[in-house]
Order: C-alpha cells, then structure tokens, then sequence
C-alpha cells in the first residue's frame, strides 16, 4: 500500500517551483486544509529579477516560435485535462464547471498562439512619407510586466491577461487568483513542460491586499494588466515611478466568454512603435 502524497502548491519562478522565501502559507478560502505558499514582498522582487532575465531569450525568439510554443501551452492543457479539472474544483467550481472554463482556456490559449506572428502585421505599418525613403513602423515588447489576475474565473482570468503580453514578446509576473490558486499556480507545471523559458512566465500566489501595492511600486517592472475596477491607490503609486497602467473591467458573463477574451485592445498597451527610416536607391 502506497502512502499518500499531498501536493504542496508553490510558487513558479524562473522555471522552478520555491516556497516562498518567508516560509509562509496560507489557506485559501473553503480549504482549511490545504496549504498554499504565501508570496511575501521579496519573493516578487526575486520573479522580477527572474522576468528581467527571461525577457531577452522570450522577446527575442521568433513570433512564430512563441506562437508554436503558446500551442504547446494549449496541447499540454488538454493532456493534464483531469488534473486542471480538479484543480478547479478544488477552488469551488462544479465539475460541469470546470470543464467549461478549460475548454474556454484552451480555446483562448490556441487563438493567442495563432496571434504570435501577425502582431507585427495588424500593429506595424509602412508609412507615406515624402521623398525617397521607406518608413517602417514596427513593434516591440514594453518588458516586464506585472498582472493581477481576477478572483474567478481562476484558470482563464489568469490566461487572459497573461496571453496578451506573452503573446508579443513580453515577460509576466502574475498574481493568480487568491481565493482559488490552485489552477493558475498549476499552469507554472503547464509552462515548464511547454518550453516556455525560464523566466518569461512566473506565478504567485498570496494575499492581494499585502501585494497589489507592491505590483505598483516596483520600479522595474514596466506595466500593470489589472483585472477589475481603477484603484486610484494603485494608479498613485504606478505613477510615482511612471509606470504603465491598464484595467480590464469586465461583467462576470465576458469572463467565461473566449470571443471577449480575444483582443489586440490588451496587446496594444504594452508594445512599443519604433520607426525605421531606410533611403531608396535612385
């Protein structure tokens, strides 16, 4: 007879999985039994620098590299079907519920991996200038960025922000949900299995009114992807070290909803238009 294994939920690192370097843990809201490490300020500091390092190998890949290994992100969240459904049910949702919103996550997961190269071409331009030059507009990854993922849906409000700027090259520090962790931290063990690089995705987990404010002061991360309404406490301290801020205010509906979740409006904000002059020959 076998002894029976409890999983331990950590943290997704630059591609490893830590406790929290505080050694504390929390029990998620329905789970007095389960316990889930609980981010402290420095662990956030430690993703941070693990994005930073990730940033260069992710961005400078090819779109078309990315986009292949977004959809093995999709694939491998088909194959670990049962153990993403439990782990949805273990944060609260039915079971029919939970198959739901895995078929939402990987359908919007494929739809983001066909999106990697074509960011260029429905971002970019080629400019009408006069004389004899061609102008060039292209687009580039802002760099790290944080994102505070909604209370539920856990798995797909995760994806649904850190898609987008996975999607054209940036590197994302996530908070997953705090009420029901278990599936946004269990896509670190999607993501390590995907070749996703060490550092270009990094997942905690913890308490939202401890770290919201440290997203938000951090001076090296470039951006925030919120999920809710403006927090003028947020916004005061992202501006204090001109940081970029963008909130996604959605009904519950849009949530559970792929075709919402699908948009160049949550890409846009976080690239950067560099312009290219180059002479033509006479």
């Amino acid at each position: 007879m076998s002894v029976p294994v409890r999983k331990t939920y950590k943290l997704y690192v630059g591609g490893k999985f830590p406790r929290s370097e505080s050694g504390r843990s929390y029990q998620p809201a329905g789970n007095a039994t389960v316990n889930v490490a609980r981010a402290s300020r420095k662990d956030l500091r430690d993703a941070v620098v693990a994005a930073r390092g990730g940033l260069a190998k992710w961005s400078g890949a090819t779109a078309y590299l990315r986009g292949q290994i977004l959809y093995r992100l999709a694939e491998m969240l088909e194959s670990r079907r049962e153990a993403m459904v439990a782990e949805l049910v273990l944060g609260g949702a039915t079971a029919k519920a939970a198959q739901q919103e895995l078929d939402t996550a990987i359908t919007l997961t494929t739809w983001y991996a066909g999106l990697c190269d074509k960011v260029q071409a429905l971002l970019g331009s080629q400019n009408a200038v006069q004389g004899p030059f061609f102008n060039f507009s292209t687009v580039e990854p802002t760099g790290v960025i944080g994102v505070i993922a909604p209370a539920a849906p856990a798995l797909v409000g995760t994806l649904a922000l850190v898609l987008p700027l996975l999607a054209s090259g940036n590197a994302v520090v996530a908070l997953v949900s705090e009420q029901a962790p278990f599936a946004g931290l269990a896509l670190g063990e999607v993501a390590a299995a995907s070749d996703v690089p060490g550092g270009a995705l990094n997942l905690l987990s913890g308490l939202g009114d401890e770290l919201r404010g440290q997203f938000a002061a951090h001076r090296d991360l470039d951006g925030l992807l919120l999920a809710g309404a403006p927090d003028p406490k947020l916004g005061q301290g992202a501006a204090d070290n001109n940081k970029r801020v963008r909130y996604c205010e959605l009904p519950d509906a849009a949530w559970h909803d792929a075709a919402k979740l699908r948009s160049l409006l949550w890409v846009e904000p976080f690239v950067e238009t560099k312009t290219l002059w180059h002479p033509v020959a006479p």
